[in-house]
């Protein structure tokens, strides 16, 4: 598996509209075990993104998807930076196949 851990920053006051667009339509790319998008409770414009993917090709696969780079071409305007970023390789946990 391949997993990948995120945390960005919106621009103020367009956080849940970013939340929307990441996370509308996330449950049809193939591959994708996992994909959780959450508030940062210490910080009122930071949105964590964790995903899990069947491997490091399905991810790269899902973002050639056209309702991924919809999303990806309505979010950017919304992002005001990337912070930390990791790549993972998930070995099990609740929820996980």
């Amino acid at each position: 598996m391949y997993g990948l851990i995120g945390r960005m920053f919106a621009k103020p006051g367009t956080r849940d509209a970013l939340i929307a667009i990441l996370t509308e339509g996330s449950s049809a790319m193939p591959g994708c075990r996992s994909y959780i998008v959450a508030r940062d409770a210490k910080d009122a414009d930071a949105i964590f993104v964790t995903e899990v993917w069947a491997s490091r090709e399905a991810h790269a696969a899902s973002l050639k998807l056209p309702s991924v780079q919809s999303a990806i071409a309505r979010g950017r305007p919304l992002i005001a930076r990337f912070d930390t970023y990791f790549e993972t390789e998930p070995v099990g946990g609740v929820g996980l196949v």
